[in-house]
């Protein structure tokens, strides 16, 4: 991946702060070429407007590609001269699927990604592309407004028939946005303020986390799935308040069927449970159900560690983090009774390349045996959370025992060759985290006589 970061979350860093009013940066490069990626299904007047006001932008033409990703609809969508077209046969709700086949078709150093009945101002791609084109990790979120543009015409001035015909937008996502300082303060739980009809990133940074996940079969979700992984590939969260685009329509707690009644409790409880079904996140999962979709932390074991120590290591840590996945040579693999959540894997292969990396958001690594309540293995987990979390926590007694990390923090570490841009602590254990000793056997340990 090549351009610029910056450390931790700090996208501000990337503009100029000597002229508030002009926040270009005078190190800014020509701007990108962008492909918008419009997704769509039986909105033949709303694509139509979205694809005017496509037409109107003021980023160069030469530099901006079109693509419409129809999910199938039965009527091929008309577009204009010029705008590409990908399609596939529908087969249920399929938003993640044309969203990649567009995002495959792109050309674009940046990707736009819009919903047909989310129609953008003027301004808009220029706005939402600057930071991707400046740093490939920004992953940006425009800001979504909703009016009834029902009677509007098709090539009506959005940014006209927006204002006059505007709905209320949920207070909730303008609270956390306002909290968060534009996402400035973004966390591990920042997803959801991720809006898959309004999001945009670089072509590098799509490649690097994958696409959307197509797994998902109904409405809701997969854009929070989407911006969980990119946070945990390093992504840089930025919502651009001035990047406008009007939905048609109001917000989906405002429609028919969508409340927390009858056939909308259902189908909020539906989508509730593939989130948590794949997010490890904090505030979005289980507590105590551990599906195979979602583990957290991933952890790894020194080579070194075997025998009785090593199990009652593993035993102690599982009783404490349930969602854990344990990645083990085969070797210890072996002793350890196999455990769902035990997964064989090489000394010396690459962690982040696992099953389990996908989802986990946090690693944790043992230097050594030891054992303990579960407030002891997560005492200093917390220090990973937050808007200033570190990216790295060694916990020691004299050597390393365990060593806390984020999977955000070790990737973009790998991806720049540099160990700044999250804070590293150094903690001492607690009395409650011990070492297994050379002496203690498993049989007195589940015995209870050691």
């Amino acid at each position: 991946m090549r351009g610029r970061t910056v450390p931790g979350n700090r996208w501000d860093l990337l503009t100029d702060p000597a002229d508030p009013a002009d926040p270009a940066d005078p190190a800014d490069p020509a701007p990108p070429s962008v492909t918008v990626v419009v997704t769509h299904y039986r909105q033949p007047l709303e694509l139509a407007r979205t694809l005017h006001a496509l037409s109107r932008q003021d980023h160069p033409a030469h530099r901006l590609q079109v693509v419409v990703a129809d999910d199938g609809s039965p009527e091929p969508p008309e577009v204009p001269a010029g705008v590409e077209v990908v399609t596939h046969v529908h087969d249920g709700f399929g938003a993640a699927k044309a969203r990649n086949r567009g995002a495959a078709t792109a050309t674009g150093e940046v990707l736009v990604f819009l919903d047909a009945d989310t129609t953008p101002e003027p301004g808009y791609v220029s706005r939402v592309a600057r930071l991707p084109g400046l740093a490939p990790e920004v992953v940006t979120t425009g800001h979504r407004r909703h009016a009834d543009l029902s009677g509007v015409p098709a090539d009506a001035d959005v940014e006209v028939a927006g204002p006059a015909h505007e709905l209320a937008a949920p207070t909730w996502l303008r609270d956390e946005l306002a909290r968060c300082r534009d996402l400035l303060d973004a966390d591990e739980t920042s997803l959801r303020l991720v809006l898959g009809a309004v999001v945009s990133c670089s072509a590098a940074m799509f490649a690097a986390v994958g696409g959307f996940d197509e797994t998902f079969d109904r409405y809701g979700g997969e854009d929070w799935e989407w911006a969980h992984r990119a946070w945990t590939h390093g992504a840089l969260l930025a919502h651009v308040p001035d990047a406008v685009a009007w939905h048609d329509g109001p917000d989906r707690a405002e429609r028919p069927g969508w409340g927390t009644e009858g056939e909308g409790r259902e189908r909020l409880l539906a989508e509730t449970l593939a989130v948590g079904r794949r997010i490890p996140a904090p505030g979005l999962g289980p507590a105590g159900l551990s599906p195979d979709g979602a583990a957290d932390p991933l952890v790894t074991l020194a080579p070194g560690l075997g025998g009785d120590a090593l199990v009652v290591a593993v035993d102690s840590l599982l009783a404490a983090l349930p969602r854990a996945r344990v990645l083990a040579t085969a070797e210890q693999h072996a002793l350890l009774l196999g455990d769902h959540r035990v997964l064989v894997h090489p000394a010396g292969a690459d962690h982040l390349t696992t099953a389990p990396a996908r989802t986990a958001w946090r690693r944790l690594h043992l230097h050594a045996a030891v054992s303990g309540p579960p407030a002891a293995w997560t005492e200093h987990a917390d220090l990973l959370r937050g808007a200033d979390a570190a990216g790295h926590v060694q916990v020691t007694r004299g050597a390393p025992l365990v060593t806390w990390s984020t999977l955000r923090a070790e990737r973009r570490a790998a991806r720049w060759g540099r160990d700044d841009l999250h804070p590293r602590l150094t903690r001492p254990a607690s009395p409650g985290l011990t070492a297994v000793g050379e002496d203690v056997t498993v049989q007195a340990r589940w015995g209870g006589w050691r």
